[in-house]
């Protein structure tokens, strides 16, 4: 069956917010064509919260917001008409039944993201979107009004197009940044782009002679030495690579460094959160009187992993073969502050291509925030990732992707 070149509303781009606007707009009677350049739908979806998918987070409004560094007051409007209780409903009207986990994080019950896309993909049809698998090449305009998108040598001509494109992180699943170019052309600010929820490369080499160590139940701060200020503290999972540190606490810290600089931010790692320093201190103690003629490098194997019990030893300073009846109760002292903040210097961020986010985007004063379209060119909306609004990890980013999306569907 031809596909014919006249719709109501073309929607470039088959992540979670192209996906979720089809549908909106379909629902409300318009003819849609969605344009998706890979051979399936929701690639990156899939992928997401390791396969799982984080959907949203079951959060107060106030907590939704606190989670928004970048574009929060934006979005007020957007959330109002569709939030995180909006969207669980959804899915699980869909027939995908939800749960919700620590750090109100909420998954399907099967763990499954391509529950989550094939759900969405079955709902476009049934509400009679069309798909098109083609890159879409062009997004054309004329006197400041949409006319259509071309798609190589085919123009599909539409009153609305909705980019929904994603953001330049992850490229192999398709979001290799066509869509900032799209805006740009049609005469949109794109604010800088750089990676966001990202693995951090540090200045020290030590990190790398650890790599692979995953570390449970830590405390990660990032302080900002410049300002002096601890600018992020939280307890979970980190692991350690052969560039530096990543991980779930690192992927969330790196959101929190606004400004990179090389050597500007240090990560302190507390080993034993649970302990302060009084009774990590004579739990050292115990462990030394135990056995107190062992040389110190052997010492820590209660107490630390063993891939990271050689570093600690050469960062405590304390001879390794001294005897641990001889250590001192400053060499103690020192060596318990070593555990409990544990330091490695970030010298950059990890390259885009490897964030979960991009950061920066289609500047959000050029875009109307009731219904996503633009100021600029009329019938031209935006949604999703593409758009300069940030989040912290947690399921937020594709809260503001479902937010965004039913309000671009609306407008449309």
């Amino acid at each position: 069956m031809s596909l014919k070149n006249r719709f109501d509303c073309i929607i470039v781009g088959g992540g979670a917010a192209g996906l979720m606007a089809a549908r909106t707009a379909a629902e409300r009677g318009r003819e849609v064509l969605l344009i998706e350049r890979n051979d399936r739908v929701g690639k990156k979806l899939s992928i997401t919260g390791k396969g799982r998918c984080n959907v949203t987070n079951q959060c107060t409004d106030e907590e939704f917001f606190a989670n928004i560094p970048v574009g929060g007051k934006f979005l007020y409007s957007a959330y109002s008409g569709f939030n995180c209780y909006d969207t669980m409903d959804f899915f699980e009207e869909l027939g995908v039944p939800l749960k919700t986990e620590r750090g109100n994080r909420v998954f399907p019950v099967s763990d499954r993201a391509a529950d989550i896309v094939s759900a969405l993909e079955k709902a476009c049809r049934q509400s009679g979107v069309d798909f098109l698998h083609k890159r879409a090449t062009e997004v054309l305009a004329e006197d400041g009004v949409i006319v259509g998108v071309r798609c190589g040598d085919t123009v599909f001509n539409a009153v609305s197009v909705l980019i929904a494109t994603g953001g330049k992180s992850y490229p192999g699943t398709g979001s290799d940044g066509d869509g900032y170019k799209f805006a740009a052309v049609l005469g949109h600010t794109v604010t800088p782009l750089k990676p966001s929820l990202v693995p951090l490369v540090s200045e020290e080499e030590y990190c790398g002679e650890m790599t692979g160590l995953s570390l449970k139940n830590v405390a990660v701060s990032v302080k900002d030495t410049k300002k002096d200020k601890v600018i992020f503290r939280e307890q979970g999972e980190m692991l350690f690579t052969h560039f530096g540190v990543s991980g779930p606490l690192i992927l969330s810290a790196s959101s929190h460094i606004r400004d990179m600089e090389r050597g500007r931010y240090k990560i302190l790692i507390d080993m034993k959160p649970a302990l302060d320093f009084q009774t990590l201190d004579k739990r050292l103690q115990r462990d030394f009187s135990e056995n107190p003629n062992r040389i110190f490098s052997n010492s820590l194997s209660k107490l630390l992993p063993s891939k990271m019990i050689p570093v600690v030893v050469r960062l405590s300073g304390i001879a390794p073969e001294k005897q641990v009846n001889s250590v001192t109760k400053q060499e103690r002292t020192e060596l318990v502050t070593l555990i409990k903040n544990f330091p490695a210097t970030v010298r950059d961020f990890r390259p885009l291509s490897e964030a979960i986010v991009t950061s920066g985007g289609v500047k959000l004063s050029e875009v109307n925030p009731k219904t996503m379209e633009s100021k600029l060119i009329a019938g031209l909306y935006f949604a999703g990732e593409i758009l300069d609004i940030d989040a912290y990890t947690g399921g937020f980013n594709l809260q503001i992707a479902f937010s965004t999306a039913v309000a671009a569907g609306n407008g449309i």
